[in-house]
């Protein structure tokens, strides 16, 4: 790992809608390089993927009638539970949510921040390791530099206050560095110990997007992550995570 690195936000990026090149916008805003990590906030994913919903054309069920209990829009609840693969704890309004995916996080992801405006919500991708390799070819073809892409969302932590930049997405980086079978420097033969280094970079590059100035998209370079992993790497499997 680099004694140090740099994390540049990309500013200039417009609104973006459904069908945008954000290979070509990102590339017409900076010069990317081989071993650079490109951190994509996911509602830009999301937004040129077309994972924006009006709320006017959604019905909302007993259920969603239920949780929303006069605090909340139903209609957003009704969203959140089609998002859902399981409900981990529900705290009228609040839902904590198993995502298909396999995330745990609030609202299954269903997020009315930063939308394009109007009565509309913004979904997850639908595979978001798909989407950082399909941006990461979209940069290759553009630049001919080898750069990884990560995929990020705000999530909060069991027994931490506050919100953190997760990876949802990764292609072209190395996602949990194992230091199982290593060495310390007295010797102490380390036995557990898995660096999740994706999202490492997505805390990194969340503290120069903001929450509140549309800047979704940040340059990382300094560091030697390149690798294959996958963000599904980092859910734990059922049969392991003592949580469920």
């Amino acid at each position: 790992m680099s004694a140090s690195f740099s994390v540049t936000a990309v500013e200039g990026l417009p609104e973006l809608r459904e069908g945008d090149d954000l290979a070509a916008l990102v590339t017409a805003l900076t010069r990317l390089e081989d071993g650079d990590v490109l951190v994509v906030a996911q509602k830009a994913i999301s937004k040129v993927e077309g994972r924006v919903v009006a709320l006017a054309g959604i019905e909302a069920s007993a259920q969603a009638v239920e949780i929303a209990g006069g605090e909340a829009d139903p209609r957003r609840i009704q969203l959140i539970l089609d998002e859902s693969a399981e409900l981990v704890r529900v705290r009228p309004p609040l839902v904590i949510a198993r995502t298909r995916h396999g995330f745990v996080c609030g609202s299954a992801g269903v997020d009315a921040s930063n939308t394009p405006g109007g009565d509309t919500v913004v979904l997850l991708p639908v595979d978001p390791d798909a989407s950082a390799a399909r941006l990461r070819e979209a940069l290759r073809e553009r630049t001919g530099a080898e750069v990884g892409v990560i995929v990020t969302d705000s999530f909060g932590r069991p027994w931490r206050a506050g919100t953190t930049d997760v990876a949802i997405g990764a292609a072209g980086v190395e996602v949990i560095r194992e230091h199982i079978g290593e060495r310390d420097p007295t010797g102490y033969e380390l036995h557990a110990t898995r660096l999740a280094l994706a999202d490492e970079i997505a805390g990194a590059a969340q503290l120069v997007f903001g929450k509140l100035d549309r800047v979704p998209v940040a340059v990382v370079r300094g560091l030697d992550v390149r690798g294959d992993g996958r963000a599904a790497d980092l859910v734990i499997p059922a049969e392991t995570d003592l949580f469920r």
